[in-house]
């Protein structure tokens, strides 16, 4: 099992939930998150118009989600088309990042491994 969470633009966060679930994602979470990466901050207008500064940290959405490995290129392929910004996308668009989950366990019932998830 994975574990795959993925940084986005937040207005790319519903059409990719929709995409994961088609792609046959059981559950997935979104929290919004405001933070900084190799886009080094967005230039924002001020007062009116006047000036402006630079706002180091910008808002993000992470989709993070736990899938079986044979769905995990499906997955990928989802996450990198729905994120991608034109045909070659652009600064800021996301990073996607994978780590394996040792065991899955459901509390209602127990189960664990796929039939948890």
């Amino acid at each position: 099992m994975l574990k795959i969470e993925a940084v986005i633009r937040p207005e790319m966060a519903s059409s990719i939930g929709l995409l994961l679930e088609e792609a046959g994602v059981g559950g997935y979470y979104m929290t919004n998150v405001t933070g900084k990466g190799n886009q080094k901050g967005v230039e924002v207008l001020t007062g009116r118009g006047t000036s402006t500064i630079t706002r180091a940290a910008i808002p993000k959405t992470l989709i993070t989600t736990v899938v079986s490995d044979d769905i995990k290129s499906k997955v990928i392929d989802v996450l990198i088309s729905g994120a991608k910004s034109g045909e070659e996308g652009s600064i800021g668009d996301g990073k996607i990042f994978i780590s394996k989950i040792e065991e899955v366990i459901r509390i209602r019932t127990k189960e664990k491994g796929k039939k948890a998830l």
